[in-house]
């Protein structure tokens, strides 16, 4: 996928081009609270390559999301495998600059994303893994159709960090599209 979009949005594939744009908020501590810290350099780094390897070997992963009315990179939002509970999922993650929080972007990507994901997958599911603080992530994946599916601990950097896992199926998004 060379890149998708609504009226409003582009999602496109990142590469090293907009390595400045993913540690505009990778690098923000309030942006990434839900990983207890903002991204290193090394970080970012990694990060970037973990998607570029991921549309090698899935043809999707995080995609940056640039509004086409003001030219400019918003966020990311995406498709990636995630394992809770020794299952398989596939996710739609979201990360937006802080400037562009609460505008309806998220949203938009999140549903752009769901529907590649059951028009191009042959996924039964897909999910939004979503710390259990993180009241705006829920409202997003509440409005993209999906439920509570259940609650999990997820330990990162030694933190034991309780998560929701949101969830809609491919018969609910057959139904309601």
């Amino acid at each position: 996928m060379e890149y998708m979009e609504t009226q409003r949005l582009q999602l496109f594939q990142w590469s090293e081009e907009y390595l400045s744009d993913l540690k505009d908020f990778l690098q923000d501590p309030e942006v990434m609270y839900a990983y207890e810290h903002g991204f290193t350099d090394e970080e970012v780094q990694n990060w970037l390559n973990w998607n570029l390897e991921n549309y090698q070997t899935y043809a999707y992963g995080l995609w940056g999301i640039r509004d086409k009315e003001l030219n400019t990179v918003v966020g990311e939002c995406g498709l990636t495998q995630q394992q809770v509970d020794g299952i398989d999922y596939l996710e739609i993650g979201y990360h937006l600059k802080k400037e562009f929080w609460h505008m309806g972007y998220a949203i938009e990507a999140a549903e752009l994303c769901k529907t590649y994901a059951f028009e191009q997958t042959s996924t039964p599911a897909v999910v939004s893994i979503i710390r259990d603080t993180n009241l705006p992530s829920m409202k997003v994946a509440i409005r993209n159709g999906m439920l509570p599916e259940k609650r999990f601990v997820k330990t990162y950097m030694g933190i034991d960090m309780p998560h929701y896992l949101f969830m809609i199926d491919r018969e609910t998004y057959e139904q309601n599209k």
